[in-house]
């Protein structure tokens, strides 16, 4: 399962790398990436966004209910899919992370277990990004962990940003695992106008730098989140940004990162 989905990133690359006019064309375009996160869990918004039309990239909850289903379907339309791993915040509740999260009291060891049983739950996974965990990100020996174990399963990195101490950035670039990190939270007021509000950030990132990255959510600001990404879509339009895929953020990288199948 996992090999499927390594094949069909691989396939996207090279297709790109044979046609240099079109994949010209793209670099030049400014460019922008919309991870949802909390598939598998929430409910409000899922049922938008796997059935419209804007490129997200699809964060799925290991191990719940509708993790599998959710993972199929939106592969099955055309959307990107990568785990959003469950990690022990410094505030909230433990029961918010659900089933086998990544707290501060795993060993090492344990902590591999747990994202290798992650990543092998959730079908087309190409990458990860983490849900919560402002207090696990800060501990390099947990971080070094997970980022071996990404590296084994051949998955980049987007660091959700939730603590500015994170250790993300600095295990991965030692350890040569792709990562970026999140620019924008679209929904952390839960309302259309707010949404609205971090997408014209989003645009203005995008415009700045070439490229930018922003967080929202299914479930509880799922519905808003939705509509108030939808109706942003005439002005990205109209800036000339295009929403893609995450990993096509990163894809110079990824290319040296994935090693041939047999």
């Amino acid at each position: 399962m996992k090999n499927t989905s390594i094949i069909i990133l691989l396939f996207t690359l090279f297709h790109f790398a044979l046609v240099p006019s079109i994949h010209a064309t793209e670099e030049s375009q400014k460019k922008a990436a919309i991870i949802i996160d909390d598939f598998g869990g929430g409910i409000e918004g899922v049922q938008e966004f796997l059935e419209g039309d804007v490129q997200i990239t699809v964060a799925v909850m290991p191990f719940t209910k509708n993790s599998i289903k959710h993972a199929e379907w939106a592969h099955n339309n055309g959307f990107e899919v990568i785990l959003h791993l469950p990690m022990q915040p410094k505030r909230g509740k433990l029961s918010w992370l659900g089933p086998n999260p990544i707290t501060k009291d795993l060993s090492a060891k344990e902590v591999k277990k747990r994202v290798s049983d992650a990543i092998e739950s959730i079908p087309f996974a190409v990458g990860l990004n983490n849900h919560m965990g402002s207090l696990v990100v800060e501990d390099e020996d947990i971080v070094t962990a997970i980022v071996e174990e990404a590296k084994e399963h051949q998955l980049f990195i987007i660091d959700s940003a939730t603590s500015p101490n994170s250790k993300f950035p600095e295990v991965a670039k030692e350890l040569g695992v792709p990562l970026l990190k999140r620019d924008v939270f679209l929904d952390d007021v839960a309302s259309v106008p707010h949404v609205k509000k971090q997408m014209m950030k989003l645009a203005k990132i995008s415009e700045d730098t070439g490229v930018g990255i922003a967080i929202g959510h299914v479930g509880v600001s799922g519905e808003e989140c939705s509509a108030g990404i939808f109706q942003s879509m005439d002005f990205f339009k109209k800036k000339n940004i295009k929403v893609v895929p995450v990993s096509d953020l990163i894809s110079e990288q990824i290319k040296d990162y994935y090693t041939p199948l047999e």
